[in-house]
């Protein structure tokens, strides 16, 4: 019997998930070498889903921290832990990241000129939830080591900080008070 957590289905995954961000970025090649009248509107597709993607990951990273931090160190169900947390940040939320800031930043240098108040508080906000990515890739790696020195407690606590964030960029884009 095949389990998630051996390596075939690790290397498995891996190979699944490249396959999708390949077809994801021959996608975004495609549209820019085919220049569609419309191709605003196809990067700002790609830009939503990938924010999605991403915003997935930021709020499931601490949900699993938290049931991490009362598992056992060395127990079946902490390496299980530690599997689903490297891959969820490896596989979904590197690149999700990476592609929300790169259609991002094209958004914003092509139709706003980089110009605006509200957009500069929008990409201050989410180099803030960059800034949140790269502390839970540190926690992943702590957590790795069997070096969590935070309690559940306070995973609950940054479990917001992804979503106090989301908050505040999703009125500054629809709303664009400044």
């Amino acid at each position: 019997m095949e389990r998630q957590t051996d390596r075939r289905s690790g290397s498995y995954a891996r190979r699944r998930a490249h396959f999708a961000l390949a077809l994801f970025l021959l996608l975004a090649v495609g549209l820019f070498v085919w220049n569609p009248d419309d191709l605003y509107l196809w990067i700002k597709a790609l830009h939503i889903i990938a924010v999605i993607s991403w915003m997935a990951g930021l709020f499931y990273m601490p949900r699993l921290f938290i049931y991490h931090t009362d598992a056992e160190p060395g127990s079946l169900q902490s390496e299980t832990f530690k599997i689903m947390e490297r891959r969820l940040l490896k596989v979904i939320m590197n690149p999700a990241m990476m592609l929300t800031w790169v259609f991002g930043l094209y958004l914003a240098w092509s139709v706003y000129g980089f110009q605006g108040g509200w957009l500069h508080a929008k990409l201050a906000l989410v180099a803030l939830l960059t800034v949140v990515h790269m502390f839970f890739s540190r926690a992943v790696t702590a957590f790795a080591r069997d070096e969590n020195r935070r309690s559940a407690r306070y995973w609950r606590f940054m479990n917001e900080a992804p979503t106090l964030l989301m908050i505040l960029i999703v009125i500054l884009v629809v709303v664009k008070p400044f």
